[in-house]
């Protein structure tokens, strides 16, 4: 933990805490409706170990106790009337953050949502009460800002009058989007922090909600979903299961968009041209709506959505779109630009993905997992600063750009708070037989239902071992379920207390252990990794270079490079950044020989050089330099 964090903990004051419902989760009043196959465990369940998700995770936090109290409730506090001046001492309260949080920007007031899911998933992966005090005093000022404006429930840094625009037809910056943010987070904050404030502030807002729509007909409700909204829908779904209102549920209905939605029911691929952050939330609500309710439509939805975005928008890292938007089906190659893998976009289909996981417990979706995570958002993070980009740009010779501490509030900023706040979420799975190791990643699993402890020892992805350590077990036999990956095709090899077993099992399945376990056994397994190519669908000479799951990036140089930091004074510089690419930066490579006789290790983990003296590394350790991931592998060199 590093000594700002510590600071922070020992001086943000404990008084004025609202009342708990405990810390352990909170029962949800309306259970899952369908089968599942592999259950999640609760953050709580879960301690990270020494590894660079716990150390993007510290530094997450220390960024979300940084931003004060004050500033982040200014433009709510605006909106109702209330003072933003202390008339004794006529010293002005602070201002708010800038960026998308302006004053003048009609998205404001969508971060302190996010923020309240990463001071609610802090606390519930580190235990740290200063993570639960601080979402505290925000669901408090909120509350506040509601009381004032006595508008029926309503709660924003806007006015209503932004909403009633959008239900005209009239533009505004999503409204729904930024009002789904805060219900998300409220919702976060009891269930991850048992804020009861927090329920009753979203309850109220939901009340207000139903009040305003239920007037309106058919064809207004999808004129006004034609705005980005975000998943209001999912918000509502999971407002109805910790209530159990059937309100809720209705609200969550009237938030199905026709116009893209039912074009996915019918597995049709209507997406190239549309936005993609506005759709994949709605695919996140869509798979709330099937566990809840057993609707067969939602479930094809979102089944279909996610082969068809894998299969024909996905690029190697696990990202997805140019300059926000989906394009022709396949048509990778043709877009590998400065404006590729908007960050939100791999957060929601992450969602969507683990949805689908605990459906079907497939290891496909455990694959996606992991190279999504590893990829893109393991490397969304400034190590040096902890800023957040918001493209992972592919265009040979870019590089990242990241946001400032409190100038940019990009909804990728948003969705980072929340995505390096709950990495231990996707590790670990189970049945009622068993537990499914899906990603290797050092940390404890505590399954208390069961009396297991399980500790997994690894240096993954430096070192192809990884070892699991059961530090307590139940008096029964259980299993382990260990993830045989697809990109480990030649093999792998597992031992039990050093004794090697056979593996008949083939990749893209799991491995089952199952006896009678003692305390203090270990369970090792070492994955044959390997160099791979990964082809653009469209063309196969346009390929990405893996080692195992990891893709591999060349560092280009900084020659020119402009500083890797958002200017304040623009806050759409990234959607129009000028990277001052060198004319001698090259993607280029002939790789029609095997990739040994091409590429050759440095010796260090994860590092290679290219038989033209290019060094590869992870692309997500690559910072502050340009680099290239899709290679030109023809015999034949460019015009």
């Amino acid at each position: 933990m590093n000594k700002l964090l510590i600071v922070l903990l020992m001086t943000i004051s404990l008084t004025g805490q609202a009342q708990y419902a405990g810390q352990e989760a909170v029962a949800y009043r309306i259970p899952i409706s369908i089968p599942i196959k592999a259950e999640s465990f609760d953050l709580r369940d879960v301690r990270l170990l020494e590894s660079p998700f716990i150390d993007n995770m510290t530094r997450e936090g220390t960024w979300l106790l940084s931003l004060p109290v004050d500033r982040l409730l200014h433009s709510f506090r605006v909106n109702a009337g209330l003072l933003t001046e202390d008339k004794v001492s006529k010293t002005k309260m602070p201002v708010p953050l800038g960026g998308w949080e302006e004053l003048d920007m009609e998205l404001r007031g969508h971060s302190i949502g996010h923020i309240m899911s990463g001071l609610a998933l802090q606390y519930a992966s580190t235990g740290e009460a200063v993570f639960r005090v601080k979402g505290d005093s925000l669901v408090r000022g909120l509350a506040r800002v509601q009381e004032v404006l006595n508008e029926d429930g309503y709660l924003s840094a806007f006015p209503q009058e932004y909403i009633d625009r959008n239900i005209a037809g009239q533009y505004v910056w999503a409204p729904w989007y930024t009002l789904h943010k805060l219900v998300a987070g409220l919702i976060d904050q009891y269930s991850y922090a048992g804020n009861q404030e927090a329920l009753t502030v979203a309850t109220k807002m939901g009340m207000w909600a139903m009040k305003k729509l239920s007037v309106l007909t058919p064809e207004e409700l999808q004129r006004m979903l034609k705005n980005e909204f975000g998943g209001m829908n999912e918000a509502w779904y999971n407002l109805y299961a910790v209530t159990g209102d059937t309100t809720f549920k209705r609200l969550g209905d009237m938030f199905y968009h026709h116009a893209v939605l039912d074009p996915l029911a019918s597995q049709k691929d209507d997406l190239p041209g549309l936005h993609a952050n506005t759709v994949i939330p709605k695919i996140n609500g869509e798979a709330r709506e099937f566990e809840l309710t057993g609707d067969a439509k939602a479930e094809t939805i979102t089944r279909y959505f996610w082969d068809d975005v894998i299969r024909n928008q996905t690029f190697a890292i696990g990202s997805n779109s140019d300059k926000e938007h989906f394009f022709e089906a396949g048509k990778i190659s043709r877009h590998l630009t400065g404006y590729t893998g908007e960050t939100c976009n791999t957060y929601n289909m992450l969602k969507v993905t683990r949805h689908l996981f605990t459906w079907t417990a497939d290891e496909k979706y455990a694959e996606y997992y992991e190279r999504a995570l590893y990829n893109h958002i393991l490397g969304q993070q400034d190590p040096e600063t902890g800023m957040s980009c918001y493209f992972t740009p592919l265009r040979p010779g870019a590089y990242k750009l990241y946001s400032t501490p409190d100038s940019s509030f990009w909804c990728c900023v948003g969705t980072g708070f929340e995505s390096h706040s709950k990495y231990g979420e996707a590790i670990y799975y189970h049945d009622d037989k068993g537990i499914f190791i899906n990603l290797f990643i050092p940390s404890v699993l505590n399954w208390k239902e069961k009396g297991v402890s399980l500790r997994q020892e690894t240096a993954f992805p430096d070192q192809p071992t990884t070892s699991l350590i059961l530090d307590s077990v139940s008096s029964l036999p259980f299993a382990l379920y260990l993830r045989y990956p697809e990109w480990a095709n030649k093999g792998l090899t597992i031992s039990i207390n050093g004794k090697a077993i056979p593996v008949h099992q083939h990749p893209g399945s799991y491995i089952r252990l199952q006896q009678k376990w003692r305390r203090g056994d270990r369970i090792s397994v070492t994955y044959n990794m390997s160099l791979h190519l990964i082809p653009a669908p469209d063309d196969s000479t346009v390929n990405a270079i893996a080692y195992g799951p990891i893709i591999l990036a060349g560092d280009m140089g900084t020659a020119d490079m402009r500083r890797p930091f958002h200017d304040p004074t623009d806050p759409y510089e990234y959607y129009d950044y000028d990277y001052h690419i060198p004319a001698g930066v090259n993607p280029f490579l002939n790789l029609n020989q095997s990739l040994t006789d091409r590429i050759r290790p440095t010796g260090r983990p994860l590092e290679f050089m290219t038989d033209n003296n290019i060094l590869l590394q992870p692309y997500y350790r690559i910072h502050r330099r340009r680099t290239n991931v899709y290679w030109i592998t023809s015999d034949s060199k460019p015009q």
